[in-house]
């Protein structure tokens, strides 16, 4: 049976019920990749949207070899094909976001195989890029004690944003309302 074959019967299975797709792939991006910050994971998804050009939420063969072209390291179609194996969880030879995060998260912790996917962890090292708190990508690692409590920080300031954003937009509803009805 050709790859594509193979592909399409395991869609098939899924959508019979008779295989289950991965488990702990439904969830919160945020609460799987704890090693990650928020900050963190919101440019990695920048960067994936910025490769994903057909913008079907997967990195299919041809946008990872045009992402490698840029990235100044072409791979060979074998090569492209070995790298999409190495984090292609599901099984569908393109790389979702969540296995684009696995890249970082094995690059993180020495798994990689594959040079190119190397590449791509190396040249999206957040901390030259200099997004608020990601300095801290590998030494959070080694803090195992406070990621619980960075990830419920970084969950309240995020809330606290999103409040302080609605608060905002209220206060310029009413100071609209109030103008408009001086021309009523």
């Amino acid at each position: 049976m050709s790859e594509l074959g193979q592909i399409l019967a395991r869609r098939g299975r899924i959508n019979e019920g008779e295989e289950a797709s991965k488990p702990g792939t439904h969830g919160s991006i945020y609460a799987e990749f704890k090693e990650l910050s928020i900050p963190e994971i919101k440019e990695y998804k920048k960067t994936f949207e910025k490769y994903d050009v057909d913008k079907s939420n997967f990195i299919d063969m041809m946008e990872l070899k045009l992402m490698m072209e840029k990235l100044g390291a072409p791979q060979t179609h074998l090569g492209l094909k070995a790298m999409i194996k190495e984090v292609d969880e599901d099984m569908d030879n393109q790389i979702s976001f969540r296995e684009f995060l696995l890249i970082f998260r094995k690059a993180g912790t020495g798994e990689l195989i594959a040079d190119g996917l190397s590449v791509i962890a190396k040249s999206c090292n957040v901390a030259e890029e200099g997004v608020k708190g990601a300095k801290s990508f590998f030494e959070a690692k080694a803090a195992e004690v406070s990621k619980g409590a960075r990830f419920e920080e970084e969950m309240k300031a995020e809330k606290e944003k999103k409040a302080k954003e609605a608060e905002e937009a209220r206060l310029r509803k009413e100071a609209f309302k109030a103008k408009s009805s001086a021309f009523k």
